[in-house]
Protein backbone atom coordinates (compact mmCIF):
# COMPACT_ATOMS: atom_id res chain seq x y z
CA UNK A 1 0.00 0.00 0.00
CA UNK A 2 1.23 3.41 -1.02
CA UNK A 3 -0.05 5.60 1.67
CA UNK A 4 0.68 4.75 5.10
CA UNK A 5 2.06 6.54 7.96
CA UNK A 6 5.36 6.42 8.17
CA UNK A 7 5.22 7.73 4.19
CA UNK A 8 2.75 10.40 4.93
CA UNK A 9 4.90 11.91 7.76
CA UNK A 10 7.48 12.01 5.36
CA UNK A 11 5.75 13.83 2.99
CA UNK A 12 4.55 16.51 5.15
CA UNK A 13 7.85 17.11 6.68
CA UNK A 14 9.10 17.52 3.06
CA UNK A 15 6.54 19.96 2.37
CA UNK A 16 6.78 22.37 5.74
CA UNK A 17 11.09 22.06 5.21
CA UNK A 18 11.22 22.79 1.60
CA UNK A 19 14.11 20.27 0.99
CA UNK A 20 15.32 16.66 1.59
CA UNK A 21 17.55 17.77 4.16
CA UNK A 22 15.86 19.73 5.99
CA UNK A 23 13.50 17.38 6.74
CA UNK A 24 15.56 14.71 7.38
CA UNK A 25 17.33 16.92 9.99
CA UNK A 26 13.39 17.55 11.34
CA UNK A 27 12.58 13.62 11.33
CA UNK A 28 16.04 12.17 12.70
CA UNK A 29 16.88 10.96 9.69
CA UNK A 30 19.34 10.58 7.03
CA UNK A 31 19.00 13.05 3.99
CA UNK A 32 19.13 10.21 1.36
CA UNK A 33 17.05 7.51 3.18
CA UNK A 34 14.26 10.43 3.00
CA UNK A 35 14.63 11.42 -0.67
CA UNK A 36 14.69 7.42 -1.55
CA UNK A 37 11.32 7.10 0.62
CA UNK A 38 9.69 10.22 -1.49
CA UNK A 39 11.04 8.64 -4.94
CA UNK A 40 9.26 5.43 -4.11
CA UNK A 41 6.00 7.10 -2.98
CA UNK A 42 6.14 8.65 -5.91
CA UNK A 43 6.37 5.49 -8.24
CA UNK A 44 4.16 3.41 -6.16
CA UNK A 45 1.48 6.88 -6.81
CA UNK A 46 2.79 6.99 -10.60
CA UNK A 47 2.36 10.69 -9.57
CA UNK A 48 5.11 13.57 -9.51
CA UNK A 49 4.77 14.75 -5.95
CA UNK A 50 7.73 17.10 -6.00
CA UNK A 51 10.12 19.25 -8.76
CA UNK A 52 13.90 18.28 -7.33
CA UNK A 53 16.73 21.02 -8.14
CA UNK A 54 19.95 21.81 -7.04
CA UNK A 55 19.28 23.79 -4.18
CA UNK A 56 15.57 22.43 -3.00
CA UNK A 57 12.17 20.85 -4.14
CA UNK A 58 9.25 22.46 -4.94
CA UNK A 59 5.90 21.10 -4.51
CA UNK A 60 4.02 20.30 -7.66
CA UNK A 61 0.15 20.64 -7.76
CA UNK A 62 -0.62 17.40 -7.48
CA UNK A 63 1.26 17.53 -3.99
CA UNK A 64 -0.55 20.49 -2.99
CA UNK A 65 -3.57 18.81 -3.89
CA UNK A 66 -2.88 15.67 -1.81
CA UNK A 67 -1.87 17.85 1.02
CA UNK A 68 -4.91 18.73 2.89
CA UNK A 69 -6.18 14.89 3.62
CA UNK A 70 -2.22 13.92 4.35
CA UNK A 71 -2.57 16.62 6.97
CA UNK A 72 -6.18 15.39 8.36
CA UNK A 73 -4.94 11.60 8.11
CA UNK A 74 -1.87 12.70 10.09
CA UNK A 75 -4.16 14.71 12.71
CA UNK A 76 -6.64 11.96 12.91
CA UNK A 77 -3.72 9.26 13.52
CA UNK A 78 -2.33 10.79 16.24
CA UNK A 79 -5.39 12.13 17.92
CA UNK A 80 -5.98 8.11 17.80
CA UNK A 81 -2.53 7.05 19.10
CA UNK A 82 -3.60 10.23 22.03
CA UNK A 83 -6.37 8.43 22.78
CA UNK A 84 -5.58 4.79 22.88
CA UNK A 85 -2.66 6.07 25.23
CA UNK A 86 -4.85 7.71 27.68
CA UNK A 87 -7.17 4.77 27.63
CA UNK A 88 -4.13 2.28 28.77
CA UNK A 89 -3.50 4.99 31.48
CA UNK A 90 -7.06 5.07 32.79
CA UNK A 91 -9.07 7.46 30.80
CA UNK A 92 -12.79 6.28 31.33
CA UNK A 93 -14.87 6.66 27.77
CA UNK A 94 -17.71 8.40 29.90
CA UNK A 95 -17.50 11.19 32.41
CA UNK A 96 -21.03 12.03 34.26
CA UNK A 97 -21.46 14.84 36.74
CA UNK A 98 -24.60 15.52 38.39
CA UNK A 99 -25.05 19.55 39.87
CA UNK A 100 -27.32 20.76 42.60
CA UNK A 101 -29.11 23.51 40.79
CA UNK A 102 -28.11 26.91 42.54
CA UNK A 103 -24.91 25.61 41.85
CA UNK A 104 -25.09 26.02 37.85
CA UNK A 105 -23.30 29.30 38.28
CA UNK A 106 -20.27 28.12 40.56
CA UNK A 107 -17.04 27.95 39.33
CA UNK A 108 -16.70 24.51 37.35
CA UNK A 109 -17.26 24.91 33.85
CA UNK A 110 -13.46 26.35 33.62
CA UNK A 111 -11.64 23.29 35.39
CA UNK A 112 -14.07 21.25 32.91
CA UNK A 113 -12.87 22.97 29.42
CA UNK A 114 -9.19 22.42 30.68
CA UNK A 115 -10.22 18.72 31.28
CA UNK A 116 -11.53 18.87 27.52
CA UNK A 117 -8.38 20.18 26.11
CA UNK A 118 -6.41 17.94 27.80
CA UNK A 119 -8.50 14.74 26.96
CA UNK A 120 -10.28 15.74 23.61
CA UNK A 121 -12.05 11.95 23.56
CA UNK A 122 -13.37 11.88 26.67
CA UNK A 123 -17.43 12.02 26.67
CA UNK A 124 -18.69 14.18 29.33
CA UNK A 125 -22.34 14.60 30.55
CA UNK A 126 -23.32 17.41 32.88
CA UNK A 127 -26.94 16.78 35.16
CA UNK A 128 -28.88 18.97 37.07
CA UNK A 129 -30.70 17.55 40.10
CA UNK A 130 -31.66 18.63 43.47
CA UNK A 131 -29.04 18.03 46.03
CA UNK A 132 -30.67 14.75 47.91
CA UNK A 133 -31.14 13.55 44.55
CA UNK A 134 -27.49 14.19 42.94
CA UNK A 135 -26.49 12.36 46.22
CA UNK A 136 -28.91 9.55 45.50
CA UNK A 137 -27.75 9.53 42.10
CA UNK A 138 -24.04 9.15 43.18
CA UNK A 139 -24.73 6.33 45.56
CA UNK A 140 -26.50 3.98 43.34
CA UNK A 141 -23.78 4.49 40.64
CA UNK A 142 -25.47 6.27 37.95
CA UNK A 143 -23.02 9.22 38.01
CA UNK A 144 -19.35 9.66 38.93
CA UNK A 145 -18.69 12.75 40.76
CA UNK A 146 -21.35 15.05 42.39
CA UNK A 147 -21.06 19.36 42.86
CA UNK A 148 -23.06 20.21 46.16
CA UNK A 149 -23.44 22.19 49.06
CA UNK A 150 -21.17 20.56 52.19
CA UNK A 151 -23.45 19.00 54.34
CA UNK A 152 -23.56 18.98 58.37
CA UNK A 153 -22.25 14.91 59.12
CA UNK A 154 -20.36 12.59 57.29
CA UNK A 155 -20.61 9.26 55.74
CA UNK A 156 -17.58 7.36 55.59
CA UNK A 157 -17.94 5.92 52.01
CA UNK A 158 -17.83 9.53 50.48
CA UNK A 159 -14.86 11.35 50.05
CA UNK A 160 -14.17 15.52 48.95
CA UNK A 161 -12.56 18.20 47.65
CA UNK A 162 -13.81 22.02 48.76
CA UNK A 163 -13.35 23.79 45.88
CA UNK A 164 -15.48 27.34 46.54
CA UNK A 165 -18.06 28.52 48.87
CA UNK A 166 -20.77 30.32 48.60
CA UNK A 167 -22.84 33.20 51.04
CA UNK A 168 -26.21 32.28 52.44
CA UNK A 169 -28.30 35.46 53.34
CA UNK A 170 -31.56 35.58 55.08
CA UNK A 171 -34.76 37.34 52.90
CA UNK A 172 -38.05 37.73 52.92
CA UNK A 173 -40.88 38.79 50.36
CA UNK A 174 -41.94 42.33 50.95
CA UNK A 175 -45.08 41.10 51.72
CA UNK A 176 -44.24 39.17 54.54
CA UNK A 177 -45.60 40.34 58.27
CA UNK A 178 -41.64 40.35 59.07
CA UNK A 179 -40.87 42.66 56.13
CA UNK A 180 -44.72 44.60 56.34
CA UNK A 181 -43.71 45.30 60.01
CA UNK A 182 -41.41 48.36 58.68
CA UNK A 183 -38.63 47.92 61.09
CA UNK A 184 -35.19 48.01 59.46
CA UNK A 185 -33.23 45.39 62.04
CA UNK A 186 -34.64 42.35 63.99
CA UNK A 187 -33.12 40.15 66.87
CA UNK A 188 -32.30 36.64 65.74
CA UNK A 189 -34.21 35.19 68.21
CA UNK A 190 -37.47 37.11 66.77
CA UNK A 191 -37.41 35.03 63.88
CA UNK A 192 -38.07 31.75 65.75
CA UNK A 193 -42.08 31.50 65.99
CA UNK A 194 -41.94 32.92 62.15
CA UNK A 195 -41.99 30.08 59.78
CA UNK A 196 -38.90 29.25 57.86
CA UNK A 197 -38.52 27.78 54.15
CA UNK A 198 -35.32 25.69 54.64
CA UNK A 199 -33.21 22.93 52.21
CA UNK A 200 -33.06 20.16 54.76
CA UNK A 201 -34.42 16.34 54.81
CA UNK A 202 -37.08 15.17 55.84
CA UNK A 203 -36.34 12.76 58.94
CA UNK A 204 -34.13 16.56 60.25
CA UNK A 205 -30.41 13.59 60.50
CA UNK A 206 -27.66 15.12 58.99
CA UNK A 207 -29.31 19.42 58.86
CA UNK A 208 -26.80 22.10 59.29
CA UNK A 209 -28.20 23.81 62.52
CA UNK A 210 -26.68 26.86 61.89
CA UNK A 211 -29.42 27.59 58.90
CA UNK A 212 -32.12 25.82 61.00
CA UNK A 213 -33.78 28.56 63.17
CA UNK A 214 -37.08 28.58 63.38
CA UNK A 215 -39.43 25.98 65.03
CA UNK A 216 -41.93 26.47 62.37
CA UNK A 217 -40.54 25.07 59.23
CA UNK A 218 -41.20 24.10 56.00
CA UNK A 219 -38.83 21.74 54.36
CA UNK A 220 -37.59 21.69 50.39
CA UNK A 221 -35.16 19.21 48.49
CA UNK A 222 -33.16 22.99 46.65
CA UNK A 223 -32.98 26.38 47.50
CA UNK A 224 -35.06 26.83 43.65
CA UNK A 225 -37.89 25.43 45.59
CA UNK A 226 -37.54 27.16 48.72
CA UNK A 227 -36.97 30.97 46.73
CA UNK A 228 -40.18 30.21 45.35
CA UNK A 229 -42.01 30.22 48.45
CA UNK A 230 -40.51 32.89 49.72
CA UNK A 231 -41.86 34.90 47.16
CA UNK A 232 -45.58 33.68 47.59
CA UNK A 233 -44.90 35.37 51.20
CA UNK A 234 -45.07 31.89 52.94
CA UNK A 235 -41.56 32.10 54.78
CA UNK A 236 -38.36 33.43 54.98
CA UNK A 237 -34.71 31.53 54.00
CA UNK A 238 -31.04 31.42 53.73
CA UNK A 239 -30.61 31.53 50.58
CA UNK A 240 -27.33 31.61 48.06
CA UNK A 241 -26.34 35.35 47.34
CA UNK A 242 -25.74 34.92 43.63
CA UNK A 243 -29.35 33.47 43.37
CA UNK A 244 -31.22 36.43 44.61
CA UNK A 245 -29.17 39.17 44.28
CA UNK A 246 -31.51 40.27 41.06
CA UNK A 247 -33.84 39.86 43.17
CA UNK A 248 -32.51 42.47 46.08
CA UNK A 249 -31.97 45.18 43.97
CA UNK A 250 -35.24 44.19 41.93
CA UNK A 251 -36.60 44.58 45.48
CA UNK A 252 -38.82 41.73 44.91
CA UNK A 253 -36.92 40.56 47.89
CA UNK A 254 -35.55 41.95 50.73
CA UNK A 255 -32.79 41.25 53.03
CA UNK A 256 -33.50 41.00 56.68
CA UNK A 257 -30.92 42.57 58.83
CA UNK A 258 -30.09 41.50 62.73
CA UNK A 259 -29.10 43.44 65.44
CA UNK A 260 -27.58 40.39 67.43
CA UNK A 261 -25.91 38.27 64.48
CA UNK A 262 -24.28 38.20 61.25
CA UNK A 263 -27.05 37.63 58.19
CA UNK A 264 -24.70 35.62 56.26
CA UNK A 265 -23.78 31.94 56.52
CA UNK A 266 -21.03 30.45 54.43
CA UNK A 267 -21.09 27.17 53.15
CA UNK A 268 -18.33 25.37 51.46
CA UNK A 269 -19.05 23.89 47.54
CA UNK A 270 -17.70 20.69 47.58
CA UNK A 271 -16.67 18.01 44.62
CA UNK A 272 -18.11 14.24 45.84
CA UNK A 273 -17.20 10.87 44.95
CA UNK A 274 -17.39 7.02 46.67
CA UNK A 275 -14.49 5.70 48.14
CA UNK A 276 -15.21 2.49 47.29
CA UNK A 277 -15.61 3.00 43.26
CA UNK A 278 -12.44 3.22 41.31
CA UNK A 279 -12.88 6.39 39.34
CA UNK A 280 -11.37 7.18 36.13
CA UNK A 281 -8.30 9.33 34.84
CA UNK A 282 -10.70 11.77 33.56
CA UNK A 283 -12.62 11.84 37.17
CA UNK A 284 -9.37 11.92 39.07
CA UNK A 285 -7.74 14.71 36.49
CA UNK A 286 -11.32 17.06 36.61
CA UNK A 287 -10.79 16.86 41.10
CA UNK A 288 -7.20 18.38 40.62
CA UNK A 289 -8.34 20.96 38.38
CA UNK A 290 -11.32 22.01 40.52
CA UNK A 291 -8.59 22.02 43.56
CA UNK A 292 -6.33 24.56 41.42
CA UNK A 293 -9.43 26.56 40.65
CA UNK A 294 -9.47 27.55 44.45
CA UNK A 295 -6.13 29.59 44.27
Amino acid sequence: MALHSDNLLLFLAVLDHGSFSAAARALGRVPSAVSMAIAQLEAELDLQLFERSTRDVRPTEVARALEPEARQLVAGLRRLQTHALTLHQGLERRLTLAIAPELLSAPWSEPLARLAAEFPALEVDVLSAPQTAVLQMLHEGEIDLALMFERFGFNEREAFQEFASEVLVAVVAPQHPVAAAGRARLRLEELVEQRQIAVARRDAGGDDPRVLLSRKLWRTDSHLASLSLVQAGLGWAFLPRRMVAPLLAAGSLLQIEFENASNEVRLWVDVVWLKDRALGLGARRFIELMNESRS
